[in-house]
């Protein structure tokens, strides 16, 4: 354990966790749901974890799953029933002294028909028992309004985000929940790591038409639509509650350059600019950078933007930054002496100098603190971590205890860097490491890649007690949050 001379971290800083729906909630067809991309896609125990590699979703798989009479077949689908054992497993992280608890709601269970009228009333009865049993335990709930879960419905009806209806669809949910939650829920944020767009079209944007030859036009036009979207719900909550607090979102790719060649560096600068700051750029800064523009004029992408959407976009921007980090990589201008591994949605060049875990995501604690600074001097607002952790293979002991050593390193070095990145003068609001209970992993629908500090007995094909177990690093992270990052 690690003893910091004191701790970096302010007396009201919020730690936490976070989950999302579509992996944690279960109960995929209870209370009027309608399905979501999640939940057509099956576990592939076959999967390469060498390097990461996307499924791409497409009508025939949808049909397939939609006329599937096993449900068993889609892990997503069952998730480990936090619909049903949410007061549960609150009561445990508030045992661990969450002070927030980050977790998303379902548009497919508020809008189930996704241009209806009215919202599914049972829907928002039972957001309000969750976010109630958060205010019970003196926790703020953080509410992400749409985390990789894209109602399929969305897509029959009107083809996705490639369809600007969807701004105005979205922003009658978000009205929806704004009001509902006025004075329950302060922090929001818009879309969970909008930069996955390019990278997961389908369970971000809803777009799956791969063959078209302006496909790339077509996520980014999506996109468009998602910044306008944020832009008129930040807005929207400002005006229904002035202290609401609206986040943007990127799972930040940070980036180093493989040597010192000037090649490299430029590089490095250039993946930086588009996979990362392209997006907090447009939600935090309010325009398109250059850099941007001349990309769309490269690759003759032309973007229908109308009257009015630049102006809301930068009257509108977001409060705080939000990041997940999981992993760092390397940029060149000659890759071909690289080797790849994977990584967070999509593989990445391995750094000779960085360990990985189980799955070859590589493991690098500094880089959360060059990233802190790097955000922290680019946009001058609080950021929050969203996401931080790495999955690990764990074992039930016969005692029923499980010893996670490998988790606690890696979260405490973690903690300490964005610790120290704090004494560098970032300000950073919060910290909610991903997964605090075992569920259902987002890429690989596989339940043995697990991030918790509570076990969950159930293995990749659904079978086991759901019975929830403390792990070691369950009473490691009470003791964090009981001395506010003093002992690591």
């Amino acid at each position: 354990m690690t003893n910091m001379s004191k701790s970096h971290f302010s007396k009201d800083f919020l730690w936490g966790g976070a989950l999302s729906a579509c992996q944690a909630e279960g109960a995929y067809d209870v209370d009027g749901k309608s399905l979501t991309i999640p939940e057509v896609m099956k576990f592939n125990e076959k999967n390469d974890r060498k390097v990461t590699k996307q499924i791409r979703v497409n009508w025939e798989m949808i049909e397939e799953a939609r006329n599937d009479p096993n449900a068993a077949n889609y892990p997503k689908r069952r998730g480990i029933d936090f619909y049903h054992r949410f007061r549960e497993d609150i009561a445990l992280f508030a045992e661990m002294g969450f002070k927030v608890f980050r977790y998303s709601i379902a548009w497919a269970r508020v809008f189930p028909g996704g241009d209806d009228a009215t919202p599914n009333e049972k829907a928002l009865q039972f957001y309000d028992q969750v976010i109630d049993e958060c205010l019970k335990y003196g926790m703020e709930p953080l509410i992400t309004i749409s985390h990789f879960d894209t109602p399929i419905v969305l897509m029959d009806k009107f083809g996705g985000w490639y369809n600007r209806k969807l701004v105005d669809l979205y922003v009658k949910y978000c009205e929806v929940l704004f009001n509902r939650y006025k004075g329950k829920v302060k922090y929001w944020v818009t879309f969970n790591e909008i930069n996955m767009s390019v990278k997961a079209s389908a369970k971000t944007l809803g777009i799956i038409d791969y063959d078209a030859p302006n496909y790339e036009e077509m996520l980014f036009q999506g996109l468009h639509h998602q910044f306008v979207a944020a832009s008129r719900a930040t807005r929207l909550a400002h005006e229904i509650d002035p202290s609401n607090k609206i986040g943007s979102m990127v799972a930040y790719f940070t980036t180093y350059p493989y040597t010192c060649k000037p090649e490299d560096a430029l590089q490095m600068q250039q993946d930086d600019q588009m996979k990362n700051q392209f997006y907090l750029d447009v939600l935090n800064k309010g325009e398109y950078p250059y850099y941007s523009k001349t990309y769309f004029k490269n690759k003759g992408i032309h973007l229908h933007i109308e009257d009015g959407d630049l102006e809301g976009i930068r009257s509108h921007t977001a409060d705080f930054v939000g990041m997940s980090y999981y992993n760092s990589m390397i940029s060149s201008s000659d890759t071909e002496q690289l080797e790849l591994t994977a990584g967070n949605v999509h593989s990445v060049y391995k750094n000779p100098h960085l360990p990985a875990n189980e799955w070859g995501w590589q493991i690098d604690p500094i880089g959360l603190r060059y990233t802190l600074n790097l955000v922290y001097d680019r946009y001058q607002k609080p950021v929050f971590i969203l996401e931080n952790s790495s999955g690990f293979y764990d074992t039930l002991n016969e005692d029923g205890t499980v010893n996670d050593p490998y988790r606690i390193d890696f979260l405490s070095k973690h903690i300490e860097q964005m610790g120290l990145a704090i004494a560098d003068g970032v300000e950073v609001l919060g910290y909610t490491m991903w997964g605090p209970i075992d569920m259902i992993s987002s890429g690989t629908s596989e339940m043995s890649k697990r991030y918790g500090f509570i076990y969950v007995d159930q293995d990749d094909y659904g079978k086991g007690t759901l019975k929830r177990i403390r792990k070691d690093s369950f009473y490691w992270y009470q003791n964090v949050i009981r001395t506010n990052g003093a002992e690591l």
